[in-house]
């Protein structure tokens, strides 16, 4: 009898949908997971004769499916969910978001806030997100806690906040965090202008310098509304795009966020240039913002990921519901029914932002050799029955609430619901106490 071999985990599941190839559903198939890495993806009988793990888990009713990867948010603003809603960008941020950020926002609010996003992602099945926010060394903390993947902005903006005094220093201190951490397995690093309009060329012609030196990403709010082109025509006498490309930003490098407000050139030259796109639904619902236009972005070959943006402007951190809407409006808009088929959606919610992220190689999808990070959705509730095509009801039909496991990296963060690094109570008992320290400075 051939000899099994000693591995950490085998998870068997009803399904297993790889996302690589696109659309492969495999049924009662097992992964074999090692020191955080996919050994193997097989049938459940050849499972049982060829490894023997130290834990075997049995999942009869659910699908596995890589874990969802957030391309767009501002995590520790979490503890601003609901605090300015129904309100136009410009007003929501100028008259209320910005002020509550100078009289709060510290290491402790960003701690705070960005493991209550966390641990929100995580109970809907996200592993990795992409952040941009002030005090990152904080994020980073929060997400090691919890054992998140998580790709770090190093925030710049031309204004003086608690974090820092001007542009160079944003930049000295995010490039000084990345130095620290940049050799930690679940961390990854963005540089993270915030927009057009809040960073000067010469900043983001410096930042440009890194990002080449460095090799990183670049992600940018850019082209959300039309009055940011409106203003960037007056000020600049450019576009928004047309100002990066002239100087040197559009690349393969760059993550643009939003999108919404584009020509039928600036959607060729953003598919021309190779940028990725993170593409936010809910956020540029519920601000008004517009409809982006996926259909000619996705004709375009441009690779777009998805993101919720932050909890005070979404409200919430689900990227079930921003496949579904994804899918939804790229119907709607295009007036074609086959548009944006639920495998995209969930490509695009999985392995798309891995690849905007540099992380295609490493996480995004289930494949030999990849890390284990996986997320395991119930499809046993009556909500979901019946079920012909798993990969249509994860998008259509399924949502956070059926989320049950996740790993990351082979260590399991969910277990039937309940977190294994997070004590619950006390995420709760820091939430009231900033909502009550903010209540009462708004109040006041």
């Amino acid at each position: 009898m051939t000899q099994r071999t000693e591995i950490d985990t085998v998870i068997e599941a009803r399904w297993i949908i790889p996302v690589e190839p696109a659309g492969m559903v495999l049924h009662n198939h097992a992964i074999a997971i090692d020191k955080g890495v996919i050994q193997s993806i097989l049938p459940n009988d050849k499972a049982s004769l060829q490894f023997a793990p130290r834990e075997h888990m049995v999942l009869s009713q659910h699908a596995l499916i890589p874990g969802l990867i957030n391309l767009h948010t501002h995590a520790a603003m979490s503890l601003m969910r609901g605090l300015a809603d129904d309100l136009p960008l410009i007003e929501w941020l100028n008259n209320h978001i910005w002020p509550t950020e100078i009289k709060h926002v510290n290491a402790d609010f960003v701690l705070d806030g960005t493991k209550l996003a966390c641990a929100e992602m995580l109970k809907g099945g996200t592993t990795c997100f992409n952040d941009m926010y002030y005090f990152p060394e904080a994020s980073v903390q929060a997400a090691l806690t919890v054992g998140m993947r998580g790709s770090i902005g190093m925030s710049v903006i031309n204004f003086p906040t608690a974090y820092a005094s001007d542009a160079d220093d944003y930049l000295a201190k995010g490039l000084a965090m990345r130095d620290e951490y940049r050799h930690h397995p679940l961390l990854s690093f963005c540089f993270a202008p915030h927009a057009p309009y809040t960073v000067s060329d010469k900043t983001l012609t410096n930042i440009l310098t890194y990002a080449e030196q460095l090799d990183l990403p670049i992600h940018i709010h850019l082209h959300e509304t039309d009055v940011e082109v409106t203003n960037s025509l007056e000020t600049f006498g450019l576009r928004p795009i047309a100002r990066l490309h002239q100087l040197g930003l559009l690349s393969p490098s760059l993550i643009a966020v939003h999108m919404i407000h584009l020509t039928r050139e600036e959607i060729e030259l953003t598919g021309n240039q190779g940028c990725s796109i993170a593409h936010c639904p809910s956020a540029n619902l519920k601000l008004a913002s517009g409809f982006a236009p996926i259909s000619a972005l996705l004709n375009q070959g441009i690779n777009i990921g998805l993101g919720s943006d932050g909890a005070a402007s979404n409200n919430r951190l689900d990227m079930f519901e921003e496949m579904r809407l994804a899918a939804l409006l790229a119907k709607a808009q295009s007036g074609r029914a086959e548009e944006l088929p639920a495998h995209q959606a969930l490509q695009m919610a999985t392995l798309n932002g891995a690849k905007a992220l540099g992380l295609g190689e490493r996480i995004g999808s289930l494949v030999k050799g990849k890390m284990a990070d996986i997320t395991a959705v119930d499809f046993s509730s009556l909500e979901l029955s019946p079920c012909y095509d798993p990969i249509s009801h994860l998008v259509y039909s399924a949502g956070r609430q059926h989320v049950s496991h996740v790993w990351v990296d082979g260590k399991i963060l969910l277990n039937e619901g309940k977190f294994t690094t997070l004590d619950e109570r006390e995420l709760l008992h820091r939430a009231a106490f900033w909502r009550d320290r903010i209540r009462i400075k708004k109040n006041g």
